[in-house]
Protein backbone atom coordinates (compact mmCIF):
# COMPACT_ATOMS: atom_id res chain seq x y z
CA UNK A 1 0.00 0.00 0.00
CA UNK A 2 1.44 3.44 -1.07
CA UNK A 3 2.06 5.66 1.73
CA UNK A 4 -0.51 8.77 2.42
CA UNK A 5 0.68 12.17 3.11
CA UNK A 6 -0.43 14.31 4.94
CA UNK A 7 -2.05 17.91 4.44
CA UNK A 8 0.86 20.10 5.49
CA UNK A 9 3.08 17.88 3.49
CA UNK A 10 0.92 18.06 -0.26
CA UNK A 11 0.74 21.86 0.60
CA UNK A 12 4.66 21.86 0.66
CA UNK A 13 5.03 19.72 -2.32
CA UNK A 14 2.62 22.02 -4.20
CA UNK A 15 5.36 24.42 -4.29
CA UNK A 16 7.83 22.31 -6.27
CA UNK A 17 7.69 22.28 -9.79
CA UNK A 18 8.72 18.17 -9.65
CA UNK A 19 9.90 18.92 -13.53
CA UNK A 20 12.09 21.14 -13.02
CA UNK A 21 15.73 21.01 -11.25
CA UNK A 22 16.74 23.96 -9.25
CA UNK A 23 20.51 25.83 -8.90
CA UNK A 24 21.14 24.50 -5.85
CA UNK A 25 21.18 27.81 -3.66
CA UNK A 26 17.25 27.97 -5.17
CA UNK A 27 16.71 24.57 -4.09
CA UNK A 28 18.15 24.62 -0.61
CA UNK A 29 16.02 28.18 -0.38
CA UNK A 30 13.04 26.23 -1.32
CA UNK A 31 13.86 23.45 1.05
CA UNK A 32 13.86 26.34 3.90
CA UNK A 33 10.82 27.17 2.37
CA UNK A 34 8.30 24.47 2.63
CA UNK A 35 9.62 23.12 5.89
CA UNK A 36 7.09 22.77 8.04
CA UNK A 37 8.10 20.93 11.29
CA UNK A 38 7.74 22.45 14.48
CA UNK A 39 11.29 22.25 15.51
CA UNK A 40 14.62 23.23 13.86
CA UNK A 41 14.64 20.12 10.99
CA UNK A 42 17.94 18.69 9.48
CA UNK A 43 18.76 19.46 5.63
CA UNK A 44 19.95 16.24 4.22
CA UNK A 45 21.30 15.69 0.62
CA UNK A 46 20.64 12.54 -1.50
CA UNK A 47 23.21 11.26 -4.05
CA UNK A 48 21.61 8.74 -6.60
CA UNK A 49 24.86 7.49 -8.27
CA UNK A 50 25.63 5.17 -11.43
CA UNK A 51 27.49 2.46 -9.61
CA UNK A 52 27.29 -1.52 -9.33
CA UNK A 53 27.39 -1.95 -5.41
CA UNK A 54 28.11 -5.64 -6.43
CA UNK A 55 31.35 -4.79 -7.01
CA UNK A 56 33.52 -4.17 -4.25
CA UNK A 57 35.25 -0.96 -5.66
CA UNK A 58 32.48 0.67 -6.44
CA UNK A 59 31.34 0.72 -2.85
CA UNK A 60 32.42 4.35 -1.76
CA UNK A 61 32.17 4.83 2.58
CA UNK A 62 33.75 7.78 4.12
CA UNK A 63 33.40 10.81 6.24
CA UNK A 64 34.23 14.38 5.92
CA UNK A 65 34.03 17.60 8.79
CA UNK A 66 31.45 19.82 7.02
CA UNK A 67 32.96 23.73 7.13
CA UNK A 68 29.60 24.93 8.83
CA UNK A 69 28.89 21.97 11.25
CA UNK A 70 25.85 19.96 10.97
CA UNK A 71 23.76 21.48 13.96
CA UNK A 72 23.55 18.62 16.05
CA UNK A 73 24.90 17.70 18.99
CA UNK A 74 26.86 14.69 19.14
CA UNK A 75 27.21 12.22 21.91
CA UNK A 76 30.30 10.24 21.43
CA UNK A 77 32.03 7.61 23.09
CA UNK A 78 35.60 6.01 22.71
CA UNK A 79 37.03 2.50 23.41
CA UNK A 80 40.56 3.13 24.50
CA UNK A 81 42.69 2.30 27.49
CA UNK A 82 45.24 4.27 29.25
CA UNK A 83 47.04 7.57 28.04
CA UNK A 84 44.26 6.99 24.70
CA UNK A 85 41.25 6.92 27.07
CA UNK A 86 42.82 10.13 29.14
CA UNK A 87 43.13 11.83 25.32
CA UNK A 88 40.03 10.84 24.55
CA UNK A 89 38.09 12.09 27.65
CA UNK A 90 40.17 15.61 27.12
CA UNK A 91 39.01 16.20 23.38
CA UNK A 92 35.14 16.02 25.14
CA UNK A 93 34.11 12.48 24.83
CA UNK A 94 30.99 11.70 26.55
CA UNK A 95 32.01 7.98 27.68
CA UNK A 96 35.33 6.72 27.61
CA UNK A 97 35.65 2.82 28.34
CA UNK A 98 36.85 -0.74 27.33
CA UNK A 99 34.97 -4.05 28.51
CA UNK A 100 32.69 -1.66 30.78
CA UNK A 101 31.25 0.10 28.05
CA UNK A 102 30.81 -3.06 25.96
CA UNK A 103 29.13 -4.38 28.58
CA UNK A 104 26.42 -1.55 29.03
CA UNK A 105 25.70 -1.75 25.21
CA UNK A 106 25.25 -5.48 25.68
CA UNK A 107 23.05 -4.46 28.29
CA UNK A 108 20.87 -2.17 25.91
CA UNK A 109 22.18 1.06 25.93
CA UNK A 110 22.93 2.81 22.76
CA UNK A 111 22.22 6.58 23.74
CA UNK A 112 24.95 7.85 21.71
CA UNK A 113 25.78 9.25 17.82
CA UNK A 114 29.80 7.79 17.51
CA UNK A 115 31.62 5.56 18.17
CA UNK A 116 35.15 5.66 18.41
CA UNK A 117 38.02 2.63 19.16
CA UNK A 118 41.89 2.45 19.07
CA UNK A 119 42.80 -0.25 17.09
CA UNK A 120 43.75 -2.53 19.84
CA UNK A 121 40.36 -2.65 21.56
CA UNK A 122 38.72 -4.00 17.91
CA UNK A 123 38.73 -7.22 19.91
CA UNK A 124 36.47 -6.22 22.24
CA UNK A 125 34.37 -4.04 20.16
CA UNK A 126 34.01 -6.55 17.29
CA UNK A 127 31.66 -8.73 19.40
CA UNK A 128 28.95 -5.50 19.52
CA UNK A 129 28.80 -6.02 15.71
CA UNK A 130 25.36 -7.44 15.86
CA UNK A 131 24.38 -4.40 17.30
CA UNK A 132 26.38 -1.42 16.34
CA UNK A 133 26.37 -2.43 12.63
CA UNK A 134 22.51 -2.52 12.54
CA UNK A 135 22.30 1.16 13.88
CA UNK A 136 25.25 2.09 11.71
CA UNK A 137 27.48 2.65 14.07
CA UNK A 138 30.60 0.59 14.25
CA UNK A 139 33.72 1.71 13.95
CA UNK A 140 35.51 1.82 11.17
CA UNK A 141 38.95 2.65 9.72
CA UNK A 142 36.93 4.22 6.58
CA UNK A 143 35.57 6.68 8.84
CA UNK A 144 38.21 7.26 10.84
CA UNK A 145 36.60 5.66 14.00
CA UNK A 146 39.10 3.46 14.42
CA UNK A 147 42.41 5.55 15.29
CA UNK A 148 44.99 6.02 17.32
CA UNK A 149 44.12 9.62 17.52
CA UNK A 150 41.29 9.50 19.41
CA UNK A 151 41.26 13.35 20.42
CA UNK A 152 41.24 14.49 16.89
CA UNK A 153 38.65 11.59 15.81
CA UNK A 154 36.64 13.23 18.67
CA UNK A 155 36.99 16.62 18.07
CA UNK A 156 35.93 16.16 14.31
CA UNK A 157 32.96 13.92 15.02
CA UNK A 158 31.88 16.87 17.71
CA UNK A 159 32.74 19.76 15.64
CA UNK A 160 30.42 18.70 12.44
CA UNK A 161 31.98 15.42 11.26
CA UNK A 162 29.32 13.17 8.96
CA UNK A 163 29.87 9.94 7.49
CA UNK A 164 28.35 8.68 4.47
CA UNK A 165 28.13 5.31 2.12
CA UNK A 166 26.21 3.70 -0.40
CA UNK A 167 22.81 1.44 -0.12
CA UNK A 168 22.59 -1.15 -2.35
CA UNK A 169 20.58 0.73 -4.82
CA UNK A 170 23.80 3.06 -5.41
CA UNK A 171 22.14 5.78 -3.23
CA UNK A 172 24.31 8.33 -0.88
CA UNK A 173 22.56 10.62 1.43
CA UNK A 174 24.13 12.74 4.46
CA UNK A 175 22.48 15.38 6.61
CA UNK A 176 23.97 19.05 5.53
CA UNK A 177 22.82 21.36 8.66
CA UNK A 178 19.63 22.68 9.84
CA UNK A 179 16.73 24.42 8.12
CA UNK A 180 17.89 27.15 10.65
CA UNK A 181 21.31 27.86 8.92
CA UNK A 182 21.85 30.46 6.55
CA UNK A 183 21.62 29.25 2.90
CA UNK A 184 25.16 30.20 2.36
CA UNK A 185 26.46 28.10 5.55
CA UNK A 186 24.11 25.15 3.44
CA UNK A 187 25.80 25.36 0.34
CA UNK A 188 28.93 25.52 1.39
CA UNK A 189 28.20 22.42 3.43
CA UNK A 190 26.73 21.13 0.37
CA UNK A 191 29.43 21.89 -1.78
CA UNK A 192 32.67 20.23 0.56
CA UNK A 193 30.08 17.09 0.47
CA UNK A 194 29.82 16.98 -3.63
CA UNK A 195 33.77 17.46 -3.93
CA UNK A 196 33.98 14.21 -1.73
CA UNK A 197 31.38 12.47 -3.57
CA UNK A 198 32.89 13.47 -7.09
CA UNK A 199 36.65 12.57 -6.08
CA UNK A 200 35.52 9.38 -4.87
CA UNK A 201 34.82 8.06 -8.06
CA UNK A 202 35.64 4.57 -8.42
CA UNK A 203 37.93 4.43 -11.86
CA UNK A 204 35.69 1.20 -13.09
CA UNK A 205 32.65 3.51 -13.36
CA UNK A 206 31.35 4.08 -16.89
CA UNK A 207 29.27 6.93 -18.15
CA UNK A 208 27.84 9.71 -15.79
CA UNK A 209 28.55 9.54 -12.21
CA UNK A 210 26.32 11.63 -10.77
CA UNK A 211 22.98 10.94 -11.92
CA UNK A 212 20.50 12.82 -9.29
CA UNK A 213 20.55 15.09 -6.31
CA UNK A 214 17.76 16.06 -4.37
CA UNK A 215 17.31 17.93 -0.92
CA UNK A 216 15.21 17.84 1.68
CA UNK A 217 14.30 18.63 4.87
CA UNK A 218 13.42 16.30 7.55
CA UNK A 219 9.47 15.94 6.74
CA UNK A 220 9.34 17.78 3.44
CA UNK A 221 9.38 16.79 -0.48
CA UNK A 222 12.71 16.29 -2.18
CA UNK A 223 13.65 19.05 -4.17
CA UNK A 224 15.79 18.41 -7.14
CA UNK A 225 19.08 19.84 -7.66
CA UNK A 226 20.46 21.01 -10.90
CA UNK A 227 23.90 19.06 -12.26
CA UNK A 228 25.32 21.78 -13.73
CA UNK A 229 24.99 24.58 -10.87
CA UNK A 230 27.50 23.01 -7.97
CA UNK A 231 30.45 25.30 -8.65
CA UNK A 232 28.48 28.37 -9.15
Amino acid sequence: MARRRGKKYQEALKQVDSSKAYPVTDAINLVKKIDYAKFDATVEVAFKLNVDTKQADQQLRGALVLPNGTGKKQTVIVFAKGDNAKAAKAAGADYVGSDDLAKKIQGGWLDFDVAIATPDMMPVVGRLGRILGPKGLMPNPKTGTVTMNVAKAVKDSKSGKVTYRTDRDGNVAAIIGKVSFDTKKLVQNFTALENVIVKSRPDSVKGDYIQNISVSSTFGPGVKVDLNSFNK
